[in-house]
């Protein structure tokens, strides 16, 4: 969303609030049909967002998160079954290594049946999950604490309407031929 301003014939000034597909249906690059769905796509991605956003919070509260890519391949390997949802993050799609990495988790989450989300706004979710509690244990290193590249959510106890709402987003957008959805976490 972006701010402009305007002034009045009597001197007055107003903000004006836009979307990105309203300034594109003003540009004539976008149908007004076409703005209004692109809309309602980007509300369906901030609610799921947040919803991601609360679901892993509450999960790392339980402790049912594993963070890391390698740590996350040991736990799919020893208990698949107990993994409900795979997070992919990363910014940097030309990071080659990530991407053979994440084709292998992939592939092994479709295989196991558990939902994936990719998602841009490593900043955001290191923001929300911040660094490893003070409680960890001294054999865990830093270096796999600042691994978000990929974070499993093992059966949450709480906040099954949260996980819920993202799987039901992610099962639409493969009724959408999107073989992997995909999600823009937002800076705040």
């Amino acid at each position: 969303m972006r701010a402009s301003c305007a002034a009045l014939p009597s001197g007055h000034l107003y903000l004006i609030f836009t979307t990105e597909s309203e300034r594109a249906i003003s540009k004539g690059r976008m149908t007004p049909e076409e703005g209004s769905r692109a809309n309602l796509t980007e509300k369906r991605m901030q609610t799921v967002g947040q919803a991601l956003e609360e679901l892993l919070v509450t999960a790392q509260k339980q402790d049912c998160l594993t963070i890391g890519i390698y740590e996350s391949a040991k736990l799919l390997n020893a208990d698949p079954d107990s993994v409900v949802l795979c997070v992919l993050a990363a910014d940097d799609k030309d990071d080659v290594a990530l991407q053979i990495h994440f084709t292998l988790l992939q592939s092994f989450c479709c295989d196991s049946g558990i939902t994936i989300l990719r998602v841009s706004g490593v900043h955001r979710l290191g923001g929300l999950l911040g660094q490893p509690r003070a409680a960890l244990d001294a054999s865990r290193n830093q270096e796999e604490h600042g691994d978000l590249h990929c974070i499993l959510v093992t059966n949450p106890q709480a906040d099954h309407c949260r996980l819920q709402e993202v799987g039901t987003y992610c099962q639409e957008s493969l009724r959408l031929d999107q073989w992997v959805p995909e999600l823009v976490l937002q800076e705040r």
